[in-house]
């Protein structure tokens, strides 16, 4: 095996070392040529590198009770995912060049991921151009809205269904109908938020009637940041979404006038966070957990009862609306297909972390500890997604 020089970790193999464990000219040529690139975004060929061409067979710890037809199948690689979730490896059948995924820790059954090695390469590679907004996607730089994601799901769909005769795998259905959703909402610019929402995109999702919008009235004087009270009097929240629910009955309430008024018998005060007559609550995430906002900096955080501790959830009220959005169009989405995306409920969860983590990094990076949002959407248990 070797590597080319200078940082551009491209992977070959000798024809020696492919052996009689790769018998598809194809696939032979492609790896004692060109060979495989660096890692990218969604997957690696990390564990090709360190332990070289092995089997399913010799990878799995200890005995297991291993399909025939998968005893032989090759780990060559790893979808990357969410920090945290269990790593599912990218298997070659050398006979045929497929390309399946399965977990080292249960590898009973594999996934669909590729008809052939060069085929995952163009899927990885053209879904990285929509994430950088370049090369075929170069025409959607600069452009943001509902129709604009639209068109660009349509189109990479169109390219993962040109290589596998219209059967697209679980996984690049998901990466076609939920990654371009990123597109969605623009940078914030002028309105001190991080995300420009289109004027009607809740509206138009929740249903009209069904998203809350503010007064000055309903304000506490603590809720000094601007853009945030601009956004909740002009765009607003939905009453009721995905793990959320919204205070509507009373004018929006600091954390301390919450718990003194509502809880003073269930919750002790002294629990409360040294800052919470500036923390306002929005409303309630479930398990026991307020969703606030920082009065002076904008911050969306959510506050674990049970933990009496503040976490980060989202960068501001723009980024908090486009989550619930982002939650409920996938959603949507599923049921239309009947609940296909779901199947591979693990794959459609690192597809949504990967794209809130685009638009909206808080909480979602390795180094961040529990974040509310990418624990509930692996639970696949809870049915979140």
């Amino acid at each position: 095996m070797s590597t080319t020089d200078a940082g551009v970790a491209a992977i070959t193999l000798t024809e020696d070392e492919l052996g009689s464990y790769v018998t598809h000219a194809p696939t032979r040529g492609l790896l004692t040529g060109p060979g495989l690139p660096g890692d990218s975004g969604l997957l690696t060929f990390a564990p090709l590198r360190a332990a070289g061409l092995r089997t399913l067979a010799d990878a799995t710890d200890g005995p297991r009770r291993l399909a025939e037809e998968l005893r032989d199948r090759l780990v060559i690689g790893e979808l990357l995912g969410a920090a945290g979730m269990e790593t599912e490896s990218i298997l070659l059948d050398g006979g045929t060049g497929e390309i399946t995924t399965a977990y080292l820790f249960d590898p009973t059954d594999s996934r669909p991921l590729a008809p052939s090695l060069r085929t995952l390469l163009r899927f990885a590679a053209v879904t990285e151009e929509l994430a950088g907004l370049r090369g075929r996607f170069a025409s959607f730089a600069g452009r943001y809205g509902t129709k604009t994601a639209t068109e660009a799901s349509r189109r990479l769909l169109a390219l993962f269904e040109e290589d596998t005769d219209g059967h697209v795998p679980p996984y690049w259905k998901a990466a076609a109908l939920i990654r371009p959703l990123a597109l969605a909402a623009g940078p914030g610019g002028d309105s001190g938020l991080t995300l420009d929402l289109p004027v009607r995109l809740m509206d138009q999702e929740f249903g009209h009637g069904r998203v809350a919008r503010f007064e000055e009235v309903d304000f506490p004087a603590t809720l000094t940041h601007e853009p945030t009270r601009r956004f909740l009097r002009e765009t607003g929240l939905p009453e009721d979404a995905v793990l959320f629910h919204l205070d509507t009955d009373v004018p929006l309430p600091t954390l301390t006038e919450y718990y003194t008024d509502e809880r003073a018998d269930e919750y002790p005060l002294d629990a409360l966070p040294a800052h919470s007559d500036r923390l306002i609550r929005l409303g309630y995430l479930v398990e026991d957990n307020s969703l606030v906002v920082d009065g002076t900096t904008g911050a969306v955080l959510n506050f674990s009862e049970p933990e009496a501790t503040l976490y980060p959830l989202n960068t501001d009220v723009s980024t908090l609306a486009f989550t619930l959005w982002l939650l409920h169009r996938e959603r949507a989405i599923d049921a239309d297909l009947g609940g296909e995306l779901t199947k591979a409920y693990d794959q459609l969860a690192t597809t949504m972390i990967q794209v809130l983590s685009t638009v909206d990094p808080t909480g979602t990076t390795g180094d961040a500890g529990w974040h509310y949002w990418t624990e509930l959407f692996q639970d696949e248990a809870g049915g979140v997604l």
